[in-house]
């Protein structure tokens, strides 16, 4: 079992970039494949990025932030992060990360332990 909290979400202007962090519980973190997610109003939940639990750091990104966020890890501080750059305000969104055992997944439906969420707004 692995328990996760989102941190680093706010307001911030269009262009602009912050950085998300999810701590984990448990000392299996490194593990976990984690993934990050997010949900605006009124939408379904969407994939943005995940990165394998081990060995490589493989990673898989959704089209809309390739190349404008990055997602990482730290096994040694049980911390994925995710960092986003020229945010738009169609970024606005609750940012979840979540976790599961085995191989990259852009379902959301394929994790199985999920943080609480993080409130990411951008202003035009």
């Amino acid at each position: 079992q692995v328990q996760l909290v989102e941190s680093g979400g706010g307001l911030v202007q269009a262009g602009g970039s912050l950085g998300l962090s999810c701590a984990a519980s448990g000392r299996t973190f490194s593990s976990y494949t984690m993934g990050w997610f997010r949900q605006a109003p009124g939408k379904e939940r969407e994939f943005v990025a995940a990165i394998i639990s081990r060995g490589g750091g493989n990673t898989l990104y959704a089209d809309s932030v390739k190349g404008r966020f990055t997602i990482s890890r730290d096994n040694a501080e049980n911390t994925a992060y995710l960092q986003m750059n020229s945010l738009q305000p169609e970024d606005t969104a609750v940012y979840y990360c979540a976790a599961r055992i085995g191989q990259l997944f852009s379902y959301y439906y394929k994790y199985y332990h999920w943080g609480q969420g993080t409130q990411v707004i951008v202003s035009s």
